[in-house]
């Protein structure tokens, strides 16, 4: 071996010592497909610009249910992740198992209480101490609409429930479907949720998805909530069921529909298929809820591990990942808004604008609500329960709204 090579091979076993000297992270996560892998990407190369390795533990498919399967094994055998994607009321549970580590003086240290919501930054916390970081914020109480369909028709957008039967009952004799929709289950529950939230209130919607107050959930305006939901049944078409959100979305994007109730994932559709906000198409709240805010926290927990190394590693992670730098490039490629307080959102389109906005809004005003759909309120024991009932009745003609009613309360209590 000349000197060169040896040189060259000492070269690459030193880099390798220091790599590893300095730490690794592995980081549980199903974001596997387009803008979000994109985002992946960035964080890793960030990361290790920092001279830390990133271990990419990727689970694909189920919407993360593979990958919850994946860690609970991993968790049990005591050989967890450094990090994995968990939201809602599961970083809770997952932190009464004593699983989770304390990231207090990364907190600390790069002011999250400062620029973060308490809304948001309590969900982060277990028993008053960081355990996750929060990646973005998503809109779901959002209605898309094709600008085109509507300016034809000169029709406006609507903003009450009143409203949205009147420009409906005009856009179906005119021959196009009112509203775009994907027979599944958490499609169903994200429409009923915004009807919810119009009908109850912040406060009553608080009470019925994240307290589960039984008076609430039986109560005289839950059953005008499954009222409403059943005519809103009357305008979509018979094909809706089993249909993928992106399928819907593309029916709006390509003028066969005229809405879709969805997140504000559904705006990277029409971005994808080059359509601009304002121009093409018109993002407004779902109606009645325009001063309300109904909220998808995308976040990662941290696990305890033993390593010194890697436990620097983590806590690089989770400072990079509310750094604005970060946030700005995850959310532009994800549809979602920052969710630090203080975010430049001068490279956002009108729509994350309006967003944040709204966002920074019912933070201060208490309309800041979590999503029920979406695994933000509540445990998913008592979500399964509510899909079950909400996905029966939007699906069978002639139940009853109260007798459904009461079956919600029945169905959640029992889950509890």
């Amino acid at each position: 071996m000349n000197i060169k090579t040896t040189l060259l091979t000492l070269s690459l076993s030193l880099s390798s010592s220091m790599a590893l000297a300095a730490g690794q992270v592995e980081v549980l996560h199903w974001w596997t497909s387009g803008g979000e892998a994109k985002s992946v990407a960035v964080l890793k190369k960030m990361l290790e610009e920092q001279g830390y390795q990133w271990k990419d533990f990727a689970v694909a498919g189920g919407g993360g249910d593979n990958a919850m399967t994946v860690l609970k094994a991993r968790a049990v055998s005591g050989n967890p992740p450094a990090a994995a994607q968990i939201k809602g009321p599961s970083i809770q549970e997952w932190g009464e198992l004593g699983f989770l580590a304390n990231i207090d003086d990364v907190a600390k240290a790069n002011h999250w209480n400062d620029v973060l919501p308490a809304v948001v930054s309590n969900v982060m916390k277990y028993q008053g101490h960081y355990v996750a970081v929060p990646v973005n914020v998503h809109r779901v109480n959002w209605l898309w609409a094709n600008k085109a369909i509507f300016d034809k028709l000169n029709l406006k957008v609507p903003t009450t429930m009143d409203e949205f039967f009147t420009v409906a009952d005009k856009i179906k004799a005119a021959g196009y479907i009112p509203l775009a929709h994907g027979g599944q289950p958490w499609q169903d529950a994200t429409v009923f949720e915004a009807i919810a939230l119009d009908v109850l209130g912040s406060e009553d919607y608080r009470k019925a998805f994240v307290d589960l107050d039984m008076d609430v959930l039986g109560g005289d305006k839950m059953v005008k909530v499954f009222e409403l939901f059943r005519k809103v049944h009357s305008y979509i078409d018979k094909n809706a069921p089993g249909r993928d959100w992106n399928i819907a979305t593309s029916m709006v994007i390509n003028g066969k529909a005229a809405m879709q109730i969805m997140g504000d994932w559904a705006k990277g559709e029409f971005t994808a298929a080059g359509k601009v906000p304002g121009k093409d198409y018109i993002c407004a709240p779902t109606p009645g809820t325009s001063n309300q805010f109904t909220y998808n926290i995308d976040s990662f927990a941290f696990f305890k591990i033993k390593n010194k190394a890697d436990q620097k590693a983590q806590d690089a992670l989770a400072a990079t990942i509310l750094t604005p730098e970060f946030q700005q490039i995850f959310n532009l490629n994800k549809g979602s808004i920052p969710v630090r307080l203080d975010a430049d959102m001068s490279k956002f389109d009108a729509c994350a604008v309006r967003s944040m906005k709204d966002f920074k809004a019912t933070a201060k005003s208490g309309d800041l609500v979590p999503s029920m759909a979406h695994g933000m309120s509540t445990t998913s024991y008592a979500q399964g329960a509510i899909y079950d009932v909400v996905t029966f009745f939007f699906n069978t003609p002639n139940a009853d709204p109260k007798q459904t009613t009461e079956m919600l309360k029945k169905a959640v209590k029992a889950a509890l």
